[in-house]
């Protein structure tokens, strides 16, 4: 799941660094993410696993590092098992 999240990330966060030299707990808003391109990586997210974020995962913190982010989505998958 890590390396698709990574994908995602890569392709919608505009980050300022190579995401392969972040490690899976580094913080993607230090890496130059904003606001608007983790609404971009939510909605690509959503699509990719086929999955809703609840308004109460709509935090920061949420998608604060891949690791967050995997850790989000492993949550939403075991609901809708």
């Amino acid at each position: 799941m890590s390396a698709a999240v990574r994908q995602i990330v890569q392709e919608h966060g505009r980050l300022a660094v190579d995401i392969a030299t972040l490690a899976d707990d580094a913080s993607l808003y230090e890496a130059g993410m904003s606001s608007h391109a983790s609404v971009n990586v939510m909605l690509a997210l959503e699509d990719a696993f086929d999955v809703e974020f609840p308004d109460d995962m709509l935090k920061r913190s949420v998608f604060e590092s891949v690791a967050a982010i995997s850790s989000a989505l492993q949550q939403l998958e075991a609901q809708a098992a």
